[in-house]
């Protein structure tokens, strides 16, 4: 499962965790403006805005899990097993299939407002990418520097939901996630008042007692909640360093760990890899399970008008400074 968030400084960021039982080889991979994207249904993408984000390329095709454009747009796929629903082409509609969606939104819009425009005439179909590569079931957060909305096809049609958390996990649908947040409406970073009772005295025995309830298993019911919360408290100052140690702090309240998600077959799922992008410098920064330094990959550093991929395999191997 995953989960994924904006967060908001001097700079604008955005990313997530992928949380899965296996890896498929991912990297760092940039589309420059001239690589040609040829779509199965609808028509191919000559010319389009530059992209950096993680992904599996197949046949130097990039699968990407989460990206963001040149003009700060932001992206990510999130598994929506049980929910996600793929139709039938439509005539008079532009079909996407589902691993096409990231690049058809981010080669074509520069924001939000213009992804609602393009939204209105598309249908994500149930086309797989191979034999092999079979279409996962998911939904989708889009963010700008401003404002984000989660895209959800479902078997009443495409949702698009205003989304003022700027948070996504898995299941159960959108709405739903939004509505369990009045739940928890009680919960404060303050210290707790006593509505209890007036006949009775309680006691302040730790700090962060206004938080009693805040979820803490690894659901994805409850990650929404304990990423939102998080999220919604979490302060910074407004320097990059801070700002994306921050970012990946919230990120690290919903980490999974190695053994505590059996899969079967002596499978566990973890978070494979966290991201945070600074969505108006470009530059993509990631940790690996096994690797918790920071790395970083600026898309303008290279060739944005050529037509040739850019790959970064990640840095999986962890270095421990030695201070003595």
């Amino acid at each position: 499962m995953c989960t994924a968030i904006t967060y908001n400084t001097k700079d604008h960021y955005f990313g997530r965790n992928l949380d899965l039982e296996y890896s498929y080889k991912e990297s760092v991979t940039i589309t420059p403006r001239n690589y040609e994207f040829n779509f199965r249904k609808t028509n191919k993408l000559k010319n389009h805005y530059a992209i950096i984000g993680m992904a599996y390329v197949v046949d130097n095709y990039p699968l990407y899990y989460d990206a963001v454009n040149e003009c700060g747009l932001g992206m990510a796929g999130l598994n929506f097993p049980g929910n996600a629903y793929y139709h039938n082409e439509i005539s008079d509609k532009n079909n996407i299939a589902p691993f096409e969606f990231i690049p058809y939104i981010l080669g074509s819009c520069s924001n939000i407002k213009e992804v609602k425009e393009i939204l209105n005439n598309t249908n994500i179909c149930n086309i797989n990418y191979s034999d092999e590569l079979k279409a996962s079931p998911l939904h989708w957060i889009i963010s700008d520097k401003e404002e984000s909305i989660t895209v959800e096809s479902v078997k009443d049609g495409l949702k698009v939901y205003d989304n003022p958390v700027g948070v996504l996990t898995n299941n159960p649908t959108f709405d739903m996630q939004m509505f369990n947040l009045n739940n928890y409406m009680s919960l404060s970073t303050e210290v707790p008042v006593n509505n209890f009772s007036s006949k009775l005295n309680f006691d302040i025995y730790s700090r962060g007692m206004g938080a009693l309830g805040l979820p803490g298993d690894l659901s994805s019911v409850s990650r929404f909640v304990k990423a939102t919360f998080t999220k919604m408290n979490s302060l910074s100052p407004s320097d990059e360093n801070s700002s994306i140690s921050q970012f990946f702090h919230i990120l690290e309240s919903v980490y999974q760990q190695r053994g505590c998600v059996h899969m079967g077959d002596n499978k566990y799922e973890v978070t494979i890899y966290s991201s945070c992008v600074n969505m108006d410098k470009g530059i993509y920064y990631y940790k690996t399970y096994d690797n918790s330094g920071i790395t970083s990959v600026n898309m303008h550093k290279e060739a944005l008008d050529s037509d040739k991929l850019v790959s970064y395999e990640l840095i999986s191997e962890n270095k421990i400074y030695e201070q003595n």
